[in-house]
């Protein structure tokens, strides 16, 4: 292993944006893999890995790993390796800060994983109306769930605040501007 640490490749094309953070899988069975690094660069891949979480901790690192190789498979397939770099280039898209924006990054990638398997299985329309209509309800729920886990993200980086800009005000002579929640009751309106 070498001692200097190597820059993140570059992606082909743009030469500014680095390649996301791969993994490759040694197989132990058809539903547990070790993850080790592409390049045999352990240190500086542990890192990386460390920065696409948003942590300083090895053991949310290892934790998440292990828990995007049981969720990211591709549908009717056991672990795939496509399936959890996919996994892990969403969730360093998202850039999150911190271990509860990785967390929700990572159940967004799986609930993302997990609607376009079923909406796979869904897109023959084979099969019984039965079963073809849970199929339809699953992917329903999983879209509205992943829907409202962008919403939640966005809501983490943002503060959950709404900002309001106002370009242009009138205010005629003889009249008042009022900046803020304005609410209206009819306790101010005298009986008339």
């Amino acid at each position: 292993m070498s001692k200097t640490p190597r820059p993140p490749s570059i992606t082909p094309g743009t030469g500014k944006v680095p390649a996301p953070v791969r993994v490759k899988l040694k197989r132990v069975s058809c539903n547990h893999a070790i993850p080790y690094p592409p390049d045999g660069q352990a240190r500086e891949w542990w890192q990386r890995l460390k920065n696409a979480f948003g942590t300083a901790s090895s053991a949310f690192v290892e934790a998440s790993l292990y828990q995007l190789i049981a969720a990211a498979r591709l549908p009717g397939s056991g672990i795939c390796e496509i399936a959890v770099n996919a996994s892990l280039a969403f969730i360093e898209g998202t850039k999150p800060r911190g271990e509860v924006e990785s967390a929700l990054a990572i159940q967004m990638a799986c609930t993302h994983s997990a609607a376009m398997a079923v909406l796979n299985r869904l897109g023959g329309g084979h099969g019984t109306d039965r079963s073809v209509a849970a199929m339809a309800s699953a992917a329903a729920r999983l879209l509205r769930a992943y829907t409202a886990q962008v919403e939640t993200l966005r809501r983490l980086k943002n503060g959950g605040s709404q900002i309001v800009r106002v370009e242009h005000v009138h205010v005629n002579e003889g009249g008042q501007a009022i900046i803020g929640n304005v609410r209206s009751s009819t306790r101010d309106v005298p009986p008339g």
